[in-house]
């Protein structure tokens, strides 16, 4: 038997697809067959006569009818890939044919073309947005839902049909702004729906059957539906609620965000299977305004339900990423502004309120979200987003980095965020992120610095489960430079990244070494930041990094570069910080053991002068520092130590050793200063 060609192969799968009757797994099949021969068109791998020539209004009637809210659930799904396939094949000449499909149906009327109509425009939008867009905003359409929803005797499958297709829509703003104008009214009846309504409506009709009334009333599902569009509408406003007589119809609005939200919640709380994915859905719209992440927040009982439907939701599911949003919006900090940002934001939000100065919401503020950030974490939520992060999208990722980010602002968390698995999550997480998503690389990267600071990496990377110590060190170096794609520079991640790196060189060599083949160029350069911190964390990284021989070789070679190093780290020991000095300090005092260091520092106009300068300091730990250099230098063998010790003697050292002795009290510095006075007193 011939081997079909393309065409014949889709003609048959329509065939067949025409034909119903088969069993879901089938059918699946079949849309899958259908789906593959699509894409290969648009890639070009069919010969011959395309299939799109093939696939005329009745097929695709056929195919779009398999997105009917009545088709089981796996059916829809397939369906929409072949949709989508087809959409992307066929172009132009799909979205006619999509535009006929929807307007023949709406205007036969009949509740059966409305279902699948409003059924296959949601379904279609969130994979079309602009196709659908232009037939959603086509005048007069949605005026001519007002009289359909408020039939007295309607089908809920109606309802809900049209509900989803607006709830989709929502997600443009052109045709947010035209649901605003045309459906906000009768959105609101079905939201305020009088719940004595059926008994008033018993007692006034007795002719009137009680099922028929029932079928004026409509469910809580279609209820929460609606509240989902409302709560898009009103977290997210139009460009009309800037006017004036939008502003003045939004006040009259008899169902406000609180409301929405506490419909949500009540929904959630009260039977969490019922409808949670819409309640979901809508409290992540609603917790965008700063008073509802208040209220969710101080929850307990709300918080520990949404993170119990979350650990139970599938992975890659709208309810995971509606979940996983309501907690982004809970736990995130507003950026960081420069003072000239912040008057910028004071004028526009000035000009914005015709004339009077709009304050930050004070629920907005750092102690706020740090106050939500401490309540999340405790219900609980790390084990779960752990979960999740192994087999989420990358927009789940994306939110699950974000949280925890949050989360690691907070000093006294990041120790139990470490013992609940967050560094490895942060690890796996920068590993698993496309280079296309640098923005939430870097949030992973800055999120497990601060970890890292605050954290003993012994207990952090000492379990027979956790990731190697290493493998922390590449996402750190990955912040070490600026973020390029930021419109000013932050040097935060920066300094938490040195600081997190210079933990990890307190542990082994192997650490160490690691460190300096990988990140020396990013870490040199940041000793001669502009800003004092920065330079600070980096010369007490190269303070541990000197414990090893790979250090040492970097000062001790005998090359111009490693003379300039030297300089370098001589000046920092004379810097204005104290804390700059005490690390510079640190660093020669392990390096003046190696006698090339020696002289170099010999060689330097002001060398002697800047360690002795070291002696005369009123911190113990800084003259403990000198003295143990001095006595590095002085003690060596032959012309080198002789050298040192003519020069130490030249430049008053025996005084300024003497007052050391006398103003210390630590043995510990009293004794190395003795130490080294015995060897100078000595005659050589």
């Amino acid at each position: 038997m011939a081997k079909l060609n393309s065409v014949e192969q889709t003609q048959l799968i329509l065939a067949r697809l025409m034909e119903g009757g088969q069993e879901d797994d089938d059918t699946s099949r079949e849309l899958d067959s259908l789906t593959k021969l699509l894409n290969d068109e648009s890639e070009h791998k069919n010969k011959g006569q395309p299939i799109c020539e093939v696939i005329d209004d009745v097929c695709v009637d056929t195919i779009l009818g398999y997105l009917d809210m009545r088709q089981a659930d796996p059916v829809r799904g397939h369906a929409a890939l072949t949709a989508s396939a087809y959409l992307k094949a066929a172009g132009d000449k799909a979205a006619d044919a999509l535009r006929t499909f929807f307007f023949d149906r709406v205007k036969r009327g009949t509740y059966d073309d409305y279902i699948v109509a409003f059924c296959v425009a949601a379904a279609i939008f969130p994979l079309a947005p602009d196709i659908m867009a232009d037939i959603f905003l086509t005048e007069g359409f949605l005026p001519s839902l007002d009289p359909l929803m408020r039939r007295k005797w309607k089908s809920r499958k109606v309802e809900t049909a049209c509900l989803e297709m607006l709830n989709a829509a929502s997600m443009n703003a052109q045709c947010r702004e035209a649901i605003q104008k045309y459906c906000t009214d009768w959105l609101e009846e079905v939201v305020d729906q009088d719940p004595d309504e059926l008994s008033k409506a018993l007692h006034s009709a007795a002719h009137v059957t009680e099922g028929s009334i029932a079928m004026r009333r409509h469910s809580e599902a279609v209820q929460n539906l609606a509240a989902v569009i409302l709560a898009k509408l009103r977290a997210v406003p139009s460009a009309q609620t800037t006017t004036e007589g939008t502003e003045s119809r939004i006040e009259q609005a008899t169902t406000s965000i609180e409301d929405l939200s506490k419909m949500f919640s009540t929904m959630l709380l009260k039977d969490p299977e019922s409808g949670k994915k819409h309640s979901v859905e809508g409290l992540a719209y609603a917790t965008i305004q700063p008073a509802i992440k208040e209220e969710v927040a101080r929850n307990a009982e709300l918080l520990t339900t949404l993170i119990k439907i979350l650990a139970d939701a599938p992975a890659k599911s709208p309810l995971t990423y509606g979940a996983l949003s309501i907690f982004t919006n809970l736990t995130r900090y507003q950026p960081a502004q420069t003072e000239e940002q912040k008057k910028m934001t004071q004028l526009k939000a000035y000009a914005n309120a015709a004339g009077k100065l709009a304050a930050p919401n004070p629920l907005n503020d750092d102690d706020h979200v740090s106050e939500r950030c401490k309540r999340v974490f405790e219900a609980k939520i790390i084990p779960v987003l752990v979960t999740h992060s192994r087999h989420g999208s990358v927009a789940s990722l994306n939110l699950i980095v974000s949280i925890i980010a949050a989360l690691s602002v907070t000093t006294s968390l990041r120790g139990q965020l470490a013992q609940q698995g967050a560094v490895n999550l942060l690890i796996a997480a920068f590993t698993a992120l496309p280079d296309s998503e640098s923005q939430a690389k870097r949030t992973a990267a800055q999120a497990l610095a601060r970890i890292l600071i605050s954290t003993n990496p012994a207990h952090v990377f000492g379990g027979t489960r956790a990731r190697p110590q290493n493998s922390a060190i590449r996402p750190l170096i990955s912040i070490l430079p600026s973020d390029p794609a930021a419109e000013t520079r932050d040097l935060l991640p920066t300094f938490e990244a040195l600081m997190a790196l210079t933990n990890l060189a307190s542990t082994d060599d192997d650490t160490r070494t690691t460190i300096i083949r990988t990140a020396w160029p990013e870490i040199e350069e940041q000793l001669l930041s502009s800003n004092p911190m920065v330079s600070k964390a980096a010369v007490e990284l190269i303070c541990n990094l000197t414990q090893c021989l790979e250090g040492i070789a970097l000062y001790a070679a005998d090359t111009p570069q490693a003379a300039n190093r030297l300089h370098v780290l001589l000046a920092l020991a004379d810097a204005e910080d104290e804390g700059t000095r005490s690390a510079a300090g640190g660093a020669l005092a392990s390096l003046t053991g190696y006698e090339a260091i020696v002289t170099g520092i010999l060689k330097r106009k002001r060398g002697v002068e800047v360690v002795l300068g070291l002696c005369s300091e009123e911190s113990e730990d800084l003259r403990h520092r000198g003295v143990f250099i001095v006595y590095n230098m002085i003690a060596c063998e032959g012309d080198i130590g002789k050298n040192a010790r003519k020069e130490v003697r030249e430049k008053n050292g025996i005084e300024v050793l003497k007052e050391c002795a006398k103003s210390s009290r630590r043995a510990e510095v009293v004794e190395v200063t003795i130490q080294a006075l015995k060897v100078l007193l000595e005659q050589d």
